[in-house]
């Protein structure tokens, strides 16, 4: 049976590349979602077209989830960047779902503050010092200016784009893959998009060696698919104080004795991160 790789995703239909060129895929069936950077086994139904049989062990996969369905996002990464920017609105919620989902998943992310060209970005840019304090990886950039840095840090791994709508993913994109509103635009015909062109997965290839999904902007990141000791492992913050609250099952609530919600109320925890934190644990399950 053929093989190869989802280089781009819509919906129940995709895009595989074999090594030898592109062939039109469905996804028979409910069982089994397929995403970009997923490597599959494809049966042939005629010339260019073929049904996705199997998905291949995945070595990570990220997604976001809420109470009615999961809508994957890359499979096979090395990194995750998380674009985002002061304008047209920083939205700090969304960061840290993002980096969350990324820690869940074990993907490395890269905090990547778009738009530095911009006055409003500097008093972002010391805001997110807190990150790079936590452990997280910070690289600030313009889509307009020098992304040689940014370059390097992808060159030779498989990387995917995420962040919220209006964040500049698709400048970016169009800078570091020249002729990519091109690809894309071939893509969206392949795959009979139409006016949904935004709203699916796409793979591109690196000029200096490597890949780069670009994933669709998006206004919120659904975490329901992670239990509770997930997601505190997932805060570095919180993992670090592992072990100094009063009782062994601390959900760092409300309970005495909680050495995060003590480190939360003396500003040793940004108060934003501690809100998001209480927030995912209460739509969660109990700690196993």
């Amino acid at each position: 049976m053929p093989s190869g790789r989802v280089v781009a995703a819509h919906g129940r239909h995709f895009l595989v590349d074999d090594g030898e060129g592109v062939v039109e895929c469905v996804m028979r069936g409910k069982k089994g979602g397929v995403t970009c950077g997923d490597r599959v086994e494809y049966q042939l139904t005629h010339a260019g077209s073929g049904v996705i049989a199997r998905i291949e062990p995945r070595a990570n996969l990220l997604y976001r989830s809420d109470d009615l369905r999961e809508k994957l996002i890359a499979a096979n990464v090395d990194l995750a960047v998380v674009v985002t920017a002061a304008v047209p609105c920083f939205r700090e919620e969304l960061l840290i779902r993002c980096l969350v989902a990324c820690a869940a998943a074990d993907i490395p992310a890269l905090i990547l503050l778009n738009k530095t060209d911009l006055p409003q970005t500097a008093a972002l840019a010391e805001h997110l010092g807190a990150y790079r304090a936590l452990g997280y990886e910070l690289l600030a950039v313009s889509a307009l200016g020098d992304l040689r840095e940014l370059e390097a840090r992808l060159a030779g791994r498989t990387s995917v784009l995420v962040g919220g709508s209006g964040m500049g993913k698709s400048s970016l994109l169009n800078r570091l893959v020249p002729g990519a509103d091109a690809v894309t635009g071939e893509i969206s015909r392949s795959l009979d998009a139409g006016r949904h062109t935004t709203t699916h997965a796409r793979l591109y290839r690196l000029p200096a060696g490597g890949e780069v999904i670009d994933s669709p902007g998006m206004q919120e990141f659904g975490l329901r698919h992670l239990d509770a000791a997930t997601l505190m492992a997932a805060f570095p913050e919180i993992h670090a104080r592992l072990g100094e609250c009063r009782f062994y099952n601390c959900r760092h609530l409300g309970e005495p004795g909680c050495a995060v919600r003590a480190a939360a109320e003396s500003g040793a925890m940004m108060p934003m991160r501690y809100k998001v934190y209480q927030s995912l644990l209460g739509q969660l399950g109990p700690v196993h």
